[in-house]
């Protein structure tokens, strides 16, 4: 494999790191039922040796981390756990360098454009920085800059974990199972999304569009002409962590409401929208000084095609009621087989006890994100290929059922599942009966009655003439019979051997002038003859049966 110089010593770090814990994880992975339930302090130490050595190797492998984090089906809890908590240590870049950046962006001097910019940032991260500034009109705003330079060195980084991903898969069972390529090729596409500030502006104003129905939840608004691809200019909407508020402000603080409305959301976001936000962490959830929930950072984001809505309420109603069977059938749905033969029944007995355990705990100790990622793993487990999305689900809806239960000790999301999806199905309903479906039913229904009575006639007169065909994909009946006259011409041929050594040896008793190798001769012959027939079948059986 010819490796790039530039790209030499990550090449080095990356093989260092599949070496390090490549066989960690698959040993982790073997029990993932005990991990689970905490029962795994060795894959526990392991998974936060891989966050911190993630940590210092850069902000790209910080953000492979956080996106690790999402996939259940890849990689097992204790894992899945310490990635999850991921944080960009890193410096914020100079002030004069985040002013270069924006002024070139936006082709105006800093001076201009903000009547206030605060050069202290908000926030410091591995691919850009928040400061707070003023607008001359005196709206006060939250400026997101790319950290300069940041693009190459993420490619620098990517083109280093596609060089080691593809002789992996080539060469490793594996890089085989886990088609390390496929996902590095992933992680690609999700990243830079995720550094296209523009992306990001869309997807704030689809998030806005979508939630107006949600008076306790706000989005900040993008200022477009403040915005680029490298800058992303929004409201500053100033407030408090979900898990920093005090017990004061808990105490004046209606937080079931808040967490009944918060999941309706999202629930909304995932069933019926097919857009949500995939990283609710309490970080990005603010409560803002009149009491309502900010909704911030939508650089990772998902979206879910309809089939798949359909099948994740079905999965999302079996986990609510406790319905192992639905859970597994819908999962199964969801998925694409990567084996020849899947042991359905397996699957589902394994999907009825994790639903049935969580039926089974008390109320403090369900959490439906933790079920959906159980249901995904034993997926992957079983040998279905889960689409990446129902990863992110199942993590959003873990950070959900987290900041639920701080707004409100007494949430339950099983409970909220059944509340919501009643009217998320009305609201399934109501988007199939648009103007443009009802169009696309009534044209393809003109065109059925159109062409009914032609196709009636042709099969009647099929029917008539006698040449009505039905073609039935079944068994091969020829193969099937060559192959019982096979073995019954096997059976067959055993049968005279066998009476062929029976006979020599009951004629070696028989004393005659006629000898071979000093024995009987005839009986000799026959013997001879069946060893010559045992050989051929031998032989046959060996070279040409498969």
């Amino acid at each position: 494999m010819k490796i790039a110089p530039a790209n030499l010593r990550r090449y080095k770090d990356v093989a260092w790191l599949f070496m390090k814990y490549g066989s960690r994880v698959i040993s982790a992975d073997a029990d993932f039922s005990d991990a689970f339930n905490g029962d795994a302090p060795e894959a526990a130490k392991d998974a936060t040796m891989l966050a911190s050595d993630l940590e210092r190797l850069g902000p790209a492998f910080v953000k492979i981390g956080q996106l690790l984090s999402t996939r259940a089906d890849l990689l097992p809890p204790p894992f899945l756990e310490a990635l999850s908590r991921l944080q960009d240590q890193v410096e914020p870049v100079p002030a004069d360098r985040i002013k270069a950046v924006i002024e070139e962006e936006l082709g105006v001097r800093i001076s201009k454009a903000f009547g206030e910019f605060d050069e202290k940032p908000l926030a410091a991260a591995s691919l850009g920085q928040v400061h707070v500034g003023m607008l001359r009109g005196g709206r006060r705003v939250a400026v997101k800059v790319q950290r300069p330079e940041i693009r190459k060195e993420i490619t620098a980084d990517l083109d280093s974990l596609e060089e080691v991903a593809a002789f992996l898969d080539a060469h490793t069972d594996f890089g085989r199972k886990y088609e390390l390529a496929r996902l590095v090729g992933q992680f690609r596409t999700s990243l830079f999304h995720e550094l296209d500030y523009l992306r990001e502006a869309a997807n704030l104003e689809e998030l806005r569009r979508n939630l107006t129905g949600f008076p306790q939840l706000v989005v900040p608004e993008v200022v477009p002409d403040y915005s680029t691809g490298r800058v992303l200019t929004m409201d500053y909407l100033p407030g408090t962590k979900i898990t920093s508020l005090s017990g004061a402000v808990m105490t004046d603080l209606d937080g079931g409401v808040l967490a009944e409305e918060l999941f309706g959301a999202y629930l909304k976001q995932i069933l019926v929208d097919g857009f949500f936000h995939a990283d609710p962490h309490p970080g990005n959830l603010l409560l803002t000084h009149d009491r309502k929930i900010a909704i911030l950072d939508l650089g990772m984001t998902g979206r879910v095609q309809q089939r798949m809505r359909d099948q994740l309420v079905h999965l999302l109603a079996g986990i609510s009621e406790g319905n192992g069977v639905q859970t597994a059938e819908a999962a199964m749905s969801l998925a694409a087989a990567r084996e020849e033969a899947i042991d359905r029944a397996g699957f589902t007995s394994a999907v009825e006890e994790i639903v049935g355990a969580a039926k089974s705990r008390n109320l403090a100790d369900i959490d439906m994100g933790t079920i959906v990622l159980q249901v995904t793993r034993a997926s992957a487990e079983a040998g279905l290929r889960i689409p990446e999305e129902m990863s992110m689900i199942g993590k959003a809806l873990l950070n959900l059922d987290r900041v639920g239960t701080v707004l409100s000790p007494g949430f339950d999301p099983q409970q909220s599942i059944r509340r919501n999806l009643a009217g998320i199905s009305k609201a399934r309903i109501k988007e199939t009966l648009t103007s443009a479906n009802l169009m696309g039913v009534l044209t393809e229904t003109k065109q059925f009655v159109a062409q009914l009575p032609l196709r009636l006639n042709r099969i009647f007169d099929l029917v008539a003439e006698n040449k009505l065909k039905v073609t039935v994909d079944s068994l091969d009946e020829k193969s099937l019979i060559q192959g019982l006259q096979k073995v019954a011409n096997r059976i067959t041929t055993g049968l005279i051997l066998a009476a062929l050594i029976v006979g020599s040896a009951m004629l070696a008793r028989v004393d005659t002038s006629f000898r071979l190798f000093g024995y009987p001769g005839l009986a000799m012959i026959l013997f001879l003859a069946a060893a010559a027939g045992g050989l051929m079948l031998f032989f046959q059986i060996l070279v040409k049966d498969r």
